[in-house]
């Protein structure tokens, strides 16, 4: 059988000197690899997953990592942030072996692929939007050594020329696709954790139970699933959950879908089976503050759902107008009151530095923030990503390289008229302490780390690795400043250091 590797590149969480932040952050593996592997194995491929982030590779390390494997084809998912880890990967492998394939597809290229292309020519074939239909045609074209012109929903270079193909299909019916192949992840589930205080107790897995969202916030890019909503019977969600509690020992499952409650008849059914059936299994799932009910909600937390979260963005109107946002910050008080009525926990998603910010709407925020029952509370800062309506208002058509390794929603890439990015990143701390400063909010992490201590265990590690980074930094006369050297690319000749 022909060897495809799948890699899911590194990246900085946060900046060079952070690595610490990784025990307390998401490790989740890359959902959509484990969709292609699996489909490739299907159509009589050997495949193999390399999460970069996870198993702390460096570039070199996977590159290695490949050449030893001599696999046929690398598939590459690329979020903005990797992408010119990615290519490292790509030129030391193409380097070394330049029979190698280097497949990549991902949301970076979905919104920017003939960009990426032109930029990147160690990268052989894009994959644009879904892959598992288009990977499905696409390599047994490769393999017979034929150019993939009637392949869908690809670019592929023919010479010096990058060809793009009409579009593909999507995937209507998700029940055909295969289970993800969470087999091929090593030491999977143990070495794969949500986020720190995001689930009750391990293992956990992620699921996502639909794929697209039928709402337009500027700010979100819906390149990759589109703006159709398509879903897993509530039977196949059911089944994946079984398999993956009786398998695995999985004990709590993470819905990734862009808006899991997009069908209240779905999510109830789902329900039903889960209660009808007695599996033991807490879940957690997004949702928008409008489509939540109590009477929805009290079925959603009998069937074990812990915590919802909600897109509340911020505690200006002004601002969610300008977002494009439908609800309003009165309904999104409701939606977590509601909740928290119901007694399930409530994780609040916020964003920082959105144009039309303020110092008078960041201070609507913080009185929301001290107002609403959130148990947990997700600050990003304003990031405008390839593919998204704002990126296009901000920039028009010009590519901004220099800004892709720092799109991680952890650095401010742009700051509004009126506010500096100093200010900014001073608001963004005012914030996170308005709301952990609570009394409310820090009993209820006291009791959950006493109750289940794997998450008490992770932030001492956290608070160790920040104490060690903080040390080596004064002892090298960098005053504590954790960040050593950060390189972002204006283009290929050229960097902008910061320290």
């Amino acid at each position: 059988m022909k060897k495809i590797i799948f890699v899911n590149p590194p990246y900085e969480r946060i900046a060079p000197g952070y690595d610490f932040v990784k025990s307390i952050t998401n490790r989740s593996p890359s959902l959509g690899l484990l969709h292609l592997a699996a489909q490739a194995r299907q159509d009589g491929f050997e495949p193999s997953i390399i999460e970069s982030d996870i198993e702390n590779l460096a570039p070199e390390q996977v590159a290695a990592r490949i050449l030893d494997a001599k696999p046929e084809f690398v598939g590459i998912t690329l979020f903005t942030v990797a992408v010119w880890q990615a290519s490292k990967i790509a030129k030391l492998v193409k380097a070394a072996a330049p029979e190698i394939t280097i497949i990549v597809g991902g949301p970076h290229m979905s919104s920017m692929g003939m960009e990426t292309m032109q930029r990147f020519p160690e990268f052989d074939v894009a994959v644009l939007n879904e892959g598992e239909v288009v990977l499905s045609e696409l390599l047994p074209v490769l393999v017979a050594g034929n150019k993939p012109y009637a392949v869908k929903g690809i670019l592929y270079r023919a010479g010096d020329q990058i060809m793009q193909t009409p579009a593909s299909g999507i995937s209507k019916s998700l029940d055909d696709l295969p289970l993800p192949a969470w087999d091929l992840l090593p030491n999977f589930p143990e070495a794969y954790l949500p986020a720190i205080y995001d689930y009750p107790r391990g293992p956990v897995a992620t699921i996502a139970a639909s794929r697209g969202c039928p709402f337009l916030c500027k700010f979100c890019d819906t390149s990759t699933f589109g703006a159709s909503v398509r879903h897993y019977s509530p039977e196949k969600v059911f089944d994946m959950m079984r398999h993956l509690n009786s398998t695995y020992g999985i004990r709590h499952i993470m819905f990734v879908d862009d808006l899991f409650l997009a069908s209240k008849v779905r999510t109830l059914a789902l329900c039903d089976l889960i209660l009808e059936s007695g599996l033991k299994m807490t879940w957690s799932c997004t949702a928008r503050v409008d489509t939540v009910k109590p009477d929805v909600l009290k079925r959603m937390k009998a069937a074990g759902c812990w915590e919802i979260s909600f897109g509340l963005e911020t505690g200006s109107n002004e601002l969610l107008q300008k977002m494009e946002k439908a609800a309003r910050v009165e309904k999104s008080i409701q939606a977590v009151q509601w909740t928290h009525d119901a007694g399930i926990r409530c994780k609040g998603l916020f964003m920082l530095g959105y144009p039309g910010e303020s110092l008078e709407t960041i201070q609507a925020t913080k009185d929301m923030v001290n107002q609403i029952p959130m148990t947990t509370m997700n600050l990003t800062k304003f990031t405008p990503y390839p593919g998204s309506p704002i990126y296009h208002d901000l920039y028009g058509t010009k590519i901004k390289e220099d800004h892709w390794e720092r799109m991680n929603g952890m650095n401010f890439v742009w700051a509004p008229d009126g506010i500096s990015v100093e200010e900014l990143d001073r608001q963004y701390q005012q914030l996170l302490i308005t709301f952990y400063r609570r009394h409310d909010v820090l009993k209820k992490y006291a009791s959950m780390s006493m109750r289940y201590p794997n998450h008490l265990i992770r932030l001492a590690r956290f608070g160790a690795g920040f104490l060690r980074a903080k040390t080596v930094s004064l002892l090298s006369g960098r005053k504590g400043l954790l960040i050593k050297e950060n390189e972002y690319h204006l283009d290929g000749n050229k960097s902008s250091k910061a320290a």
